[in-house]
């Protein structure tokens, strides 16, 4: 009588597992597992060797085999787990930095603690005049669609907006599909989306966040800047509410000396749309290199809500209307602290940081 193919398979089983326990690093795994699981393992050559059985007994083998395969494959898998988290474990061991550390005589004592940087307490700054009128305060992500970025704003495929000056373009998708965004009006869409979907109107928030447009660095622009928005939908909201949520802001954040005014402009999700500008704080007005020999500085745009940005995302405008507007958050430090060139908010020397301490 020939002996099943399978009459030591315990035996050799538990040979593997011995094996793939003793395994210690991930290199070694990668070496025996060809002998272990591959096409001439122990457990190939005996699955190769049923087809001399009759067709119950080759069923209730190949079962077996199938069942001894399948605990060696999770024990490998297991141990591959087990020496990758050993392995990075090392790795991490051997980058770590003891912060704790104090070269006695390379730094100034007592040391300086860190401070947040001038945008970001500008930006904070913002944020608590903008909640003091009502508003709350939202975010969105840097990397945008096309949609949200452009088309959901009425900026068509064939606007300048879009044109490879202006836009950082992702290598992701379709060509010119992905974007850093290059304003945060794409958080408004986000924002009426959800009001839409959650049946949650009205709409009275900001968003700030960090923009991205490929402009050359000068005294009053930046290629990666930051924004701070506002959108308000509610019923009857008219013009005049815009410009005295402008007003009060001017006079809140800047103070009551500093004026502001609104100039007709165009944008293409707003109509009626416009700038707004403020009293040049460098110069008060009389005119300097910032602000071009005008006496006033540009902070942004602004607008009723065009029926088609509210369409875009359903919102009936018979029953809804609403205004947006922009302005820049390192505009707005580089006004308020008197700073004749935005290039200085990058530049990281420690004799203007400490001014901000």
């Amino acid at each position: 009588m020939t002996s099943s193919p399978l009459a030591n398979l315990a035996t050799q089983k538990a040979g593997l597992l011995a094996a793939i326990a003793a395994l210690a690093t991930l290199d070694d795994l990668r070496e025996a597992e060809p002998a272990i699981t591959g096409k001439r393992s122990i457990l190939s050559t005996l699955q190769k060797s049923l087809g001399s059985l009759e067709p119950d007994a080759r069923r209730e083998a190949g079962a077996q085999l199938q069942e001894a395969r399948r605990e060696v494959e999770a024990a490998l898998e297991l141990r591959r787990t087990v020496l990758a988290a050993a392995a990075r474990a090392v790795l991490l061991e051997s980058d770590r930095l003891d912060l704790g550390d104090v070269v006695v005589g390379a730094v100034r004592w007592p040391a300086s603690a860190g401070h947040p940087g001038l945008v970001a307490s500008t930006q904070r700054a913002l944020e608590d005049v903008f909640v003091g009128m009502g508003f709350t305060v939202a975010e969105g992500p840097e990397v945008e669609s096309d949609w949200y970025n452009f088309e959901a704003l009425n900026i068509p495929p064939a606007h300048p907006a879009r044109g490879m000056w202006d836009t950082f373009y992702v290598d992701l998708g379709e060509p010119e599909t992905v974007v850093l965004r290059t304003h945060t009006s794409p958080t408004q869409i986000h924002l009426m989306e959800v009001a839409v979907a959650a049946d949650s109107l009205p709409i009275h928030s900001v968003m700030p966040g960090r923009c991205y447009r490929r402009d050359t660095p000068d005294a009053r622009h930046l290629a990666a800047f930051h924004q701070i928005e506002g959108l308000v939908v509610d019923r009857g909201i008219t013009f005049a509410d815009l410009a005295g949520v402008i007003e009060t802001f001017t006079r809140a954040y800047f103070g009551p000396d500093i004026e502001s005014r609104l100039r007709p402009a165009f944008f293409p999700f707003t109509e009626p749309s416009a700038e707004f500008e403020v009293t040049c704080t460098i110069c008060r007005g009389e005119g300097c290199r910032t602000c071009s020999q005008t006496g006033w500085i540009e902070l942004g745009g602004c607008g009723m809500l065009d029926p088609a940005v509210l369409e875009a995302v359903g919102i009936d405008g018979e029953v809804w209307s609403g205004f947006a507007f922009g302005f820049g958050v390192d505009r707005c430090a580089q006004m308020r602290h008197q700073i004749a060139d935005m290039r200085a908010l990058i530049e990281n020397d420690t004799r203007f940081l400490r001014q901000f301490s």
